[in-house]
């Protein structure tokens, strides 16, 4: 990975990974950064920049599928398979353990927790489900180092120490709440709500002005 490679690069290289898979597999071969950019919806100035740091070479018929491809996978693949464990097991926990499972070879959903005893001790997506009282020894023992947050915002406040302490380097939160941890730990916010409520602000707004 280069050291000079943004977040937001990142997030976009996971986007045109998803769009070259697909052409992968059609007849396509070669895809121009101007119509990989307009696919994307970012812009060809932007996604030549992207594109710059993985040193992949492009013709006159643009960049190869499959050479593209594989030189995003290199930068988004770690070189181990990672282990990733996912905390509360409600409708959207169940459905991201149901996604994700098997989906990445590399990030491997090793451990749930959650407080319903209905769901402890159970496998759920081939997935086992802990007592959330044993999360810092079963990270160290499945050797986690990323977790999901699937809580409600008032269940996420006490986390951070427990979080600190148990070693873990990144944290992807569902969870509709702040939380404390030190830069060090990198913390990726997915506020759906947000996100749906800037959805319905356009949407009115351009019903508006129609």
């Amino acid at each position: 990975m280069h050291p000079d490679v943004s977040q937001k690069t990142v997030g976009r290289w996971s986007l045109y990974r998803r769009l070259l898979d697909a052409l992968s597999r059609t007849e396509q071969r070669y895809i121009l950064s101007s119509d990989l950019a307009r696919r994307s919806g970012v812009t060809a100035s932007q996604a030549r920049r992207d594109l710059m740091h993985l040193e992949v070479a492009g013709g006159a018929r643009g960049y190869e599928v499959q050479a593209l491809l594989r030189a995003i996978n290199a930068q988004l693949a770690p070189a181990e398979p990672q282990a990733v464990a996912l905390i509360g097991v409600g409708n959207l926990g169940r459905a991201l353990l149901s996604y994700f499972q098997g989906r990445r070879p590399t990030l491997q959903l090793v451990a749930a927790f959650d407080i319903d005893p209905h769901k402890i001790g159970r496998v759920i997506h081939g997935c086992r489900c802990y007592p959330l009282d044993e999360l810092e020894a079963i990270l160290e023992r499945e050797a986690a180092r990323i977790v999901i947050l699937t809580l409600p915002g008032e269940a996420v406040a006490t986390l951070g120490p427990r979080l600190i302490k148990a070693g873990i380097r990144a944290v992807l939160n569902f969870a509709p709440s702040h939380l404390d941890l030190p830069p060090s730990i990198h913390v990726e916010d997915v506020d759906i709500t947000m996100s749906l409520e800037k959805a319905a602000f356009f949407a009115a707004t351009q019903e508006q002005r129609s």
